[in-house]
């Protein structure tokens, strides 16, 4: 049965301009921690503060898509930054990342959880769960969400009014905890996952 939500007025402000991503992947998967992911549908907005992101490179990081060079599904991580690299993986979740670097380098930051701040009614319907907690605490959970689908891949974040997008954090950066990234086994010397120390909602400690 569908849910009734009403949009909510939201302003959040402007959008990361492209020059925020085409900057050192490092340096941009550090500073998103405590920006603002907002999602504009017909059923409404919600938004959260993230978290947690994990910075991949291109053709030196084999745990990058770009790593296997240019093919249609890394198509969008060769292009211009600011754009969003959304996929699928484990049959089961999309993922969403943001391209950085310049256009031709092969990279990316993929959003791995945030703090739920605005439409938790809306957010909790579509996990299917009561939430706050819980409901996007990892990346597959966020996507679900926040209705990030792979039909976003290729969006361009930094249109002012589009769909999907960041807006800068506001207040003191947050204190941020280094460590290696999520399922990788290899290229463990790699500390390239950062989140926020202390959140609660960081997809695992």
């Amino acid at each position: 049965m569908a849910v009734a939500v009403t949009r909510p007025t939201l302003e959040f402000g402007p959008p990361l301009p492209r020059r925020f991503y085409a900057r050192p992947t490092v340096e941009v998967a550090k500073d998103l921690l405590g920006a603002i992911l907002v999602r504009v549908s017909e059923e409404g907005t919600t938004a959260a503060r993230i978290v947690e992101t994990e910075a991949y490179f291109g053709l030196d990081d084999r745990a990058s898509h770009g790593y296997a060079g240019l093919t249609p599904r890394t198509r969008v991580m060769f292009g211009p930054p600011g754009h969003a690299y959304v996929y699928f993986i484990y049959g089961n979740h999309d993922m969403l990342n943001v391209v950085t670097e310049r256009e031709g380098e092969p990279a990316a930051v993929l959003v791995r959880a945030a703090e739920p701040i605005a439409g938790l009614d809306l957010m909790a319907a579509r996990r299917g769960v009561p939430g706050p907690r819980g409901l996007t605490d990892g990346p597959g959970r966020l996507c679900r969400a926040m209705a990030i689908t792979r039909a976003m891949n290729g969006i361009d974040l930094t249109v002012p009014g589009g769909p999907l997008y960041i807006t800068a954090r506001t207040g003191k950066p947050p204190r941020i905890v280094t460590t290696t990234r999520v399922g990788i086994r290899y290229d463990r010397e790699r500390l390239q996952r950062y989140y926020v120390e202390g959140s609660p909602c960081v997809s695992r400690p």
